[in-house]
């Protein structure tokens, strides 16, 4: 039953990035491991070519309409590409599987991947709950004159891609400020920008995977990644009548409802 269940969510996730231009592939890790049953470290993995495929998808919307700043996508992936390929290529398979104990509680490698996701999941939903605030604080940074801070661009591009090779996450809620505040990028490009960002970094990373010789169940994924596509060409079609700017609080406090979940689950009400 829980990976019907599964295959529902990835429609969601595929509809909330098809919406809101972002924000649903922070559920594809806990889908995979709750519903879906697949370990931890594997679903990260999963989660990057998952995540890479539906934002190619929605960056190319985007990128026929004009909506992609190749130049400060390019600068930006300089370190970013490079960041996760080395995480998923070196640092994921260097991880022992146990790390230290506390207490009764083994501090395992699944273990630090879920709580770092679990952070992340805190961290993306209250930068949701707040996007209304936030957009306006970056709208007016915007009409100020400053010049094109590349420093801040490689600093967060070499951030991010660390993070999305850890935690399989696209961290998009990171690369949309670093775009408006560092490129002067108006927010609707940046939003098209930051998915052509995240379409490349998670599938470079996924890339890293592969030549690390992580096993792949082709078939799984491949049908796991038609539910979320068809999921994010409905929610393309819908973001004409629904404002993707209304759903973000909401979609947030659920975000923040399953990173606290996690963390409950896996620290303090341990199986």
């Amino acid at each position: 039953m829980l990976p019907t269940f599964g295959y529902f969510a990835a429609i969601f996730i595929g509809l909330s990035l098809g919406i809101m231009g972002g924000g649903g592939s922070i559920l594809t890790v806990p889908v995979l491991v709750y519903l879906m049953g697949v370990s931890p470290v594997l679903s990260t993995a999963y989660s990057l070519f998952v995540v890479g495929s539906t934002s190619v998808v929605g960056a190319w919307g985007y990128f026929r309409k004009g909506l992609v700043s190749l130049k400060t996508a390019l600068v930006f992936l300089l370190p970013s590409l490079a960041a996760v390929f080395a995480v998923r290529k070196l640092l994921m398979p260097a991880i022992p599987h146990e790390l230290f104990t506390v207490g009764s509680l083994v501090f395992t490698k699944d273990l630090l991947v879920l709580v770092a996701f679990a952070v992340l999941m805190v961290g993306a939903a209250v930068s949701m709950i707040r996007s209304q605030q936030a957009e306006q604080v970056l709208d007016e940074e915007l009409h100020q004159k400053h010049a094109f801070n590349y420093p801040l661009i490689l600093g967060i591009g070499l951030v991010v891609g660390t993070l999305t090779g850890f935690v399989g996450a696209g961290g998009g809620f990171l690369i949309i400020p670093a775009l408006v505040l560092g490129a002067r990028l108006p927010m609707k490009l940046a939003v098209g920008t930051s998915l052509a960002i995240i379409a490349l970094n998670s599938l470079i990373g996924f890339t890293g995977d592969l030549s690390a010789g992580t096993p792949i169940a082709w078939t799984f994924l491949a049908g796991f990644l038609a539910f979320a596509l068809g999921g994010i060409v409905l929610g393309t079609y819908l973001a004409r009548y629904i404002p993707g700017a209304k759903l973000k609080p909401a979609f947030g406090w659920f975000t923040l409802a399953m990173g606290t979940f996690i963390l409950l689950r896996e620290l303090v009400f341990t199986p």
